[in-house]
């Protein structure tokens, strides 16, 4: 190839390159109910709300979302691997940890299970998060308080990111929660949707390379 060509070739490239294109940052969402639409459509979930606000604004992100409800940490490990295996993602988000609670599982067993959630991840060269689940009091406030500690406790020994419960942006207002007084409703889904895109995009800007 002539140096004529190469000047060429290049331009073509700079011609047709967008300017600002980036590439796709893909998430994988690995939760439990509160991200799995419970009680609702998928389309009407926060995850699909999100996806749609971001395709509608042009960013180039993909969010896989693998939630499944009345998931535990223990039943994601089961089917983490072929869900890292097959989207490969960019970035790991893990909303796991209330049937834990819920069911008062040994803490120590709970933070086990959620280290291991990430670091298999990472071992993928992912960028992982872990949102910091909460639960009600009704096991009492030791337990409680120990459970709130095992993630930011996680985080910190894995260092990764730790992004606050998205049940904080409605759980306040009953008439944003469903009949069970545990999930949130229709009217609760845009709110949390703007909540994750809030944060995911401090996320992604905080990973960005």
């Amino acid at each position: 190839m002539t140096p004529t060509m190469i000047r060429i070739f290049i331009l073509l490239v700079f011609i047709f390159t967008p300017l600002g294109a980036s590439a796709k940052q893909t998430i994988l969402i690995v939760g439990d109910s509160l991200s799995a639409a419970y009680g609702l459509k998928q389309s009407e979930g926060w995850v699909n709300l999100l996806q749609n606000k971001f395709d509608q604004e042009q960013h180039a992100i993909e969010l896989i979302n693998v939630s499944v409800s009345g998931q535990t940490t223990g039943n994601a490990l089961l089917t983490l691997n072929e869900h890292l295996k097959r989207y490969q993602p960019s970035h790991v988000l893990i909303e796991l940890g209330a049937n834990d609670g819920l069911r008062g599982f040994p803490i120590k067993q709970i933070k086990q299970d959620l280290k291991q959630l990430v670091e298999t991840s990472q071992a993928t060269g992912a960028h992982v998060a872990v949102m910091e689940i909460q639960i009600p009091p009704n096991l009492g406030p030791r337990y409680t308080s120990l459970f709130t500690a095992v993630f930011s406790e996680t985080t910190q020994k894995t260092n990764t990111t730790l992004m606050p419960f998205f049940m904080l942006a409605v759980a306040g207002n009953p008439e944003l929660i469903q009949n069970d007084n545990l999930h949130p409703n229709l009217q609760a889904q845009p709110i949390i949707r703007d909540f994750m895109a809030k944060e995911i995009t401090i996320w992604l800007e905080k990973t960005a390379p």
